[in-house]
C-alpha cells in the first residue's frame, strides 16, 4: 500500500518566512523555506498531498471570550499565544502578530483545494488544519518533560522515533514543518485529540 503523503507548515513573520516540509511516508520528499503561500499550495498539489497541519492560528478571537481551543488546550496545560480578535491585531503597533496575518494568508490560499477541518473523526478529502509544535511534543512527552529549552533535541527525537529522517531539516523551523506534518498523518490515519469548536476553529493533535 502506498503511504499517503502530508505536508506541515512553519508559519513565520515577514523576517523569517514559511518553511514547508511534505513527507510521503517517513521520508522528506520536499524541504523548502522563505515560500510565499501560493508556492506552498503549489508543491502541496504537486505531490498530491492528502493533509497540511499549520502551525498558526486558523481562526481569530470573536467577542470577549478566548478561543474555545486554547482554553480547552491550557486547561491540560499546553500553552499557546492568545489570539486576538483582527482588529485588535491590526491596530497593534509592535509587528507582534505579523505572523498571524501570514497564517491568514496561508489559510486564504489554501482554502479552494484542502478546505479547513471542521471536526469529526472521517476525513473524506484534502484538508488543512491548524496545529502546533509544542502541543505535539506535549503528546509524545507529556507536559512535564516538553521543554522550550530542549525543543531542538526533543523534537528531532520525536520525529527520529517515528522513523523519519531528520538530516535534512536543517533548522529547527524546518523540524517545526515536520512536526506539523506528522500531526497531519494522525489526522489521517484518526489518531487525534481535536480541542476547539466550529466558529472559533480547530487545533488538532496527535493522539498516542
Amino acid at each position: 500500500m502506498t503511504p499517503r503523503t502530508v505536508a506541515g507548515i512553519d508559519v513565520g513573520g515577514d523576517r523569517k518566512g514559511n518553511h514547508l516540509v511534505i513527507l510521503r511516508g517517513t521520508d522528506v520528499v520536499c524541504n523548502l523555506s522563505g515560500t510565499t503561500p501560493e508556492q506552498m499550495l503549489e508543491e502541496c498539489r504537486a505531490f498530491e498531498v492528502a493533509a497540511v497541519g499549520i502551525d498558526a492560528p486558523c481562526r481569530w478571537r470573536t467577542g470577549a471570550a478566548g478561543r474555545v481551543a486554547e482554553k480547552a488546550l491550557a486547561q491540560r496545560r499546553i500553552f499557546s499565544f492568545a489570539t486576538p480578535a483582527r482588529e485588535l491585531a491590526l491596530a497593534s503597533k509592535s509587528g507582534f502578530y505579523g505572523w498571524m496575518f501570514n497564517g491568514e494568508r496561508v489559510y486564504d490560499a489554501f482554502a479552494a483545494h484542502f478546505p479547513l477541518f471542521s471536526g469529526g473523526k472521517r476525513i473524506t478529502g484534502r484538508v488543512c488544519f491548524e496545529t502546533f509544535p509544542h502541543a505535539i511534543t506535549c503528546a509524545f512527552l507529556g507536559t512535564d518533560v516538553a521543554s522550550a529549552k530542549q525543543k531542538g533535541p526533543q523534537r528531532r527525537a520525536i520525529l527520529a522515533r517515528e522513523g523519519i529522517e531528520t538530516a535534512p531539516l536543517r533548522s529547527i523551523d524546518d523540524v517545526d514543518a515536520a512536526l506539523c506534518a506528522l500531526a497531519a498523518r494522525y489526522l489521517l490515519e484518526g489518531s487525534v485529540d481535536t480541542y476547539g469548536d466550529e466558529s472559533g476553529g480547530f487545533i488538532v493533535v496527535p493522539k498516542l
